[in-house]
C-alpha cells in the first residue's frame, strides 16, 4: 500500500481524540496550551501552499504520543498540512517500515508526504532532549531482577508522564526538533 493510501485510511484528529481511552485529557491540555514561537510559524508558513499531509502512527496509551501528537498537530495547522492518525497495532505493515533503530515499533512516528504521496520527512518518536531525560531516569532504576524494579519503574513513568503533560520546556524541545527536521524540506 502506498503512503497516500495509508493517509486516506487514517482518522482525522477529532475522530482520533474522541476514540482515546487513555491520555485524552492530557493530550487536549497540551494542544490547548502549547504556543509556537514566531520563528517556527514563519518556517511552517513556507509549507502552506504545498498540499502536504502527515501520516501518524500512534496509540492513546503512549506517553510520547500524548506529548507529541498535540504539538505536531499545532505545527501542521500552521503549515496547513492535513493529518491522519493510524493506530500502530492496526497498521503493522506500515509501522514495520519505520522502525526506530531498525528494531523497535516505537511511536509516535510522523511521516510527512507531498501532494503525490511521496515521503518528504519523518520524525519520531521523541526529541533528543526527551530521549536524554528518559535515559537518565531509566539509569536510576534498580536492576530488572530487583524485586522493587516493577514498582519503581511504574512510579518513574507515572511521574514522567505528569512532567510531559505540564512542562512547556519539554514541549519546546519537540517544536524545535520537528522544525529542525522540516527546515531542509520546507526552505
Amino acid at each position: 500500500m502506498k503512503l497516500i493510501d495509508w493517509f486516506v485510511k487514517g482518522s482525522p484528529f477529532d475522530e482520533y481524540v474522541q476514540s482515546m481511552k487513555v491520555n485524552q485529557e492530557e493530550l487536549l491540555h497540551i494542544y490547548n496550551e502549547v504556543s509556537l514561537p514566531d520563528e517556527a510559524v514563519s518556517l511552517l508558513k513556507q509549507g502552506e501552499d504545498k498540499g502536504w499531509k502527515a501520516v501518524v502512527l500512534t496509540a492513546d496509551w503512549c506517553g510520547d504520543a500524548m506529548l507529541c501528537v498535540p504539538i505536531i498537530k499545532r505545527l501542521c495547522e500552521a503549515a496547513n498540512f492535513d493529518m491522519r492518525f493510524l493506530i500502530r497495532d492496526e497498521s503493522l505493515e506500515l509501522m514495520d517500515q519505520y522502525l526506530t533503530n531498525g528494531t523497535s515499533r516505537a511511536i509516535p512516528i510522523f511521516i510527512f508526504i507531498d501532494e503525490q504521496g511521496e515521503e518528504k520527512a519523518i520524525w519520531g518518536p521523541r526529541s533528543q532532549e526527551v530521549q536524554d531525560m528518559i535515559t537518565s531516569l531509566r539509569a536510576e532504576l534498580p536492576a530488572k531482577d530487583d524485586p522493587a524494579f516493577e514498582e519503581k519503574q511504574q512510579a518513574m513513568y507515572t511521574s514522567f508522564r505528569k512532567q510531559l503533560a505540564t512542562d512547556a520546556s519539554i514541549w519546546d524541545s519537540v517544536v524545535k526538533s520537528v522544525t529542525e527536521r522540516l527546515r531542509p524540506v520546507l526552505s
